[in-house]
């Protein structure tokens, strides 16, 4: 009779893991490493600060499955460029997600900045082998489509830190962009008209307008 329980207990688990991960990366976004606590993250949770400890066992265990999921959910994207997809199908829908998680999620983007501006401290292995290795691996891609005169030649790896810069901008730099706009708060009809701007102009560079 007991066993019903289990499936219960886990989702319950889950759910409060998704939720000290969601308060952490926005607690870690406006404060930073060292302006961020944990009392200050459990307050964001709506959680016992217990419960964080129960989770996780200290701030920088935390801070690093931020970071991980952080750049996980970046990677997965870069799934749609394959050998075989349509070159201009495959950047714009790559970009497109870029944008969205921009939009969606900018804590996400602002912790990975700060991480990067501070040199890297915590995911500076990850960025030297996982993120390396797969974009060489996507860049890869790129140069056959080249190869094959299906795109514009185009610095492959170059690209990549281009996509990442116009779209992560929206994020970062969100209080320039409102300011400049004239907007308290960004409207899905700004992003959509950011999203349209940012993969005509790189589509363009590339040839696939």
């Amino acid at each position: 009779m007991t066993a019903p329980a289990a499936p219960a207990k886990g989702q319950i688990r889950a759910a409060n893991r998704a939720r000290i991960l969601a308060a952490a990366e926005q607690v870690f976004a406006r404060a930073g490493f060292n302006g961020a606590t944990m009392g200050a993250i459990a307050a964001a949770a709506d959680l016992p600060k217990a419960n964080l400890h129960y989770y996780f066992g200290s701030k920088p265990e935390l801070y690093q499955e931020v970071l991980s999921g952080v750049l996980h959910d970046w990677l997965v994207p870069l799934d749609g460029l394959q050998p075989d997809a349509d070159p201009r199908q495959a950047l714009e829908a790559y970009i497109r997600a870029k944008m969205a998680l921009s939009a969606s999620r900018p804590d996400a983007s602002r912790v990975f900045a700060n991480e990067l501006l501070h040199g890297a401290p915590v995911l500076g292995d990850l960025v030297r082998t996982e993120l390396r290795t797969m974009v060489r691996r996507k860049a890869q891609v790129i140069d056959g489509w080249v190869a094959a005169a299906r795109m514009a030649p185009v610095d492959a790896e170059h690209l990549f830190f281009t996509i990442w810069a116009a779209t992560q901008t929206y994020a970062d730099f969100d209080v320039q962009v409102r300011a400049v706009l004239g907007r308290s708060k960004l409207t899905a009809r700004d992003h959509e008209r950011a999203t349209t701007h940012v993969v005509s102009l790189i589509l363009r560079g590339c040839g696939l307008a």
